[in-house]
């Protein structure tokens, strides 16, 4: 199991949380929350991964996710084996769940 985290620069708040996804055989977990107040404009990602030395694959996926979101938030993924096109599809979900979730 690898523990991996990164950080990315922000540009706006995120208020609701969102949790898609679940954790099984090629698939994975996205948990997004508001960043806290002293990360304000940060994005802070937690991974949790059953695969070990991939931490250029996540970062690579995860730079490119972070090239087009802008969103200060706290994210956990807990991952077990799922491809990068599952990781990008699952964070893609999260932003737009939380982002109904902001016009309820």
């Amino acid at each position: 199991m690898e523990h991996l985290t990164f950080d990315y620069p922000a540009q706006r708040a995120v208020t609701t949380r969102a949790h898609v996804g679940v954790v099984g055989s090629g698939d994975l977990e996205v948990l997004l929350a508001p960043a806290d107040k002293a990360n304000a404009l940060t994005a802070h990602v937690v991974v949790r991964t059953s695969v070990d030395g991939y931490s250029h694959i996540w970062k690579s996926v995860l730079d490119r996710f972070f090239s087009r979101y802008d969103g200060a938030a706290q994210i956990e993924i807990n991952d077990f084996g799922a491809t990068p096109g599952v990781v990008a599809l699952r964070l893609a979900e999260a932003v737009e769940a939380a982002e109904q979730g902001d016009d309820a």
